[in-house]
């Protein structure tokens, strides 16, 4: 078999402990991204970008983020569309004040103010967790909900309450507004995506990474260990904060376009993102990218055999959804609590070993 260990040998530490320690691993990842970034490009159409693309992309930030809040840290939020909803809001008003910035520098000061709140609203955490720090969590949802629509300076005293993205190019590009091309801005919710997922997992591969584990593990052992509660708590709450808002910014500017945020980061958007890190494992970056992959493909592939093949009404194809997500999620916390990564970790390590027995 082609996916062997046999033969590839590590002569240093760097090299024993780097992410893809395997080279057929670092030959596959390097194939996707050659991919992502030099053939999808030149193919992607609206429908490929609208429909699967960029929602895929921005859901995998916001996921990334959760993850790295309640998969590795262990402190549980449902709070994820509120702070979405600030990222979006954030940068609205930085496009609109100040339209002399890059784009860029919109997107990121978003993320920088999202983790600002999110630090806020996680303080709860230092001496609350479980239900009732998810709770604190869900109330910031709907308080942030509330704030956006009820305070007409956020949404610069629209009659509609509706932000709307101002068109905004990059090296002269357009990547806003209803002019943008596809391809420019897929490349751009991918080259966030990128630095996103290596920048986490290098964190969750560092002391940071393993003070959050050592929290979500056991708090009072990590503690009486040298590991700073306060320290590891907060830096996870910001660390996913700033995620969350990236994702948000783009999901406002680049994806929808016009926003109303009742519609576009309710309750329904948090348990979206929660959803997919469930599905996709908690504690993993590579299940943060499979849970939002499985659930952009789902809705898409129920229309196309649903109402496409078989002809069923739409409402059924709906609800026929939900009820393969709920099935799938008591399915998972049952049989694989670990999710769709785990699933993948015990192919390849079946693969390593084939044909000889487990």
């Amino acid at each position: 078999m082609f996916y062997r260990e046999a033969g590839d040998f590590k002569t240093s530490y760097v090299a024993d402990s780097q992410t893809f320690p395997i080279r057929f691993d670092r030959y596959r990842y390097y194939a996707v991204l050659a991919v992502a970034y030099g053939i999808i490009p030149f193919i992607i159409n609206d429908y490929w970008a609208n429909a699967i693309l960029l929602p895929f992309l921005i859901y995998s930030i916001a996921a990334i983020g959760l993850n790295i809040l309640v998969g590795y840290c262990g402190q549980v939020s449902l709070g994820t569309g509120g702070f979405m909803a600030v990222g979006a809001y954030a940068c609205y008003k930085l496009m609109t004040s100040f339209p002399e910035l890059s784009m860029v520098v919109h997107v990121l000061l978003a993320g920088g103010i999202t983790a600002s709140v999110c630090v806020a609203f996680g303080l709860p955490s230092l001496r609350i967790k479980g239900f009732y720090l998810a709770v604190a969590t869900l109330a910031a949802q709907f308080f942030l909900v509330w704030l956006f629509n009820r305070v007409p300076w956020f949404y610069n005293y629209s009659a509609s309450g509706q932000i709307n993205a101002p068109e905004r190019d990059l090296l002269g590009i357009v990547i806003t507004g209803p002019n943008a091309p596809a391809w420019a801005t897929y490349l751009f919710c991918l080259v966030f995506l990128t630095l996103c997922a290596l920048i986490a997992r290098n964190l969750t591969r560092g002391t940071i990474g393993r003070s959050w584990m050592a929290i979500r593990d056991m708090d009072i052992a990590a503690e009486i260990i040298g590991v700073n509660p306060l320290k590891a708590k907060l830096t996870a709450f910001a660390v996913s904060g700033f995620f969350i808002g990236i994702s948000g910014a783009l999901f406002f500017a680049l994806y929808l376009g016009a926003v109303e945020v009742g519609e576009a980061f309710g309750i329904q958007k948090s348990f979206l993102v929660l959803f997919m890190v469930i599905l996709g494992g908690l504690g993993s970056i590579f299940g943060s990218f499979a849970g939002a992959a499985f659930l952009v493909l789902l809705p898409v592939v129920l229309k196309v055999l649903g109402v496409d093949i078989l002809g069923w009404p739409t409402d059924i194809v709906a609800h026929f959804q939900l009820v393969i997500v709920g099935a799938l999620i008591v399915f998972f916390l049952i049989v694989e609590p670990h999710g769709l990564a785990q699933m993948w970790r015990v192919i390849k390590e079946k693969l390593r070993l084939w044909p000889f027995p487990h």
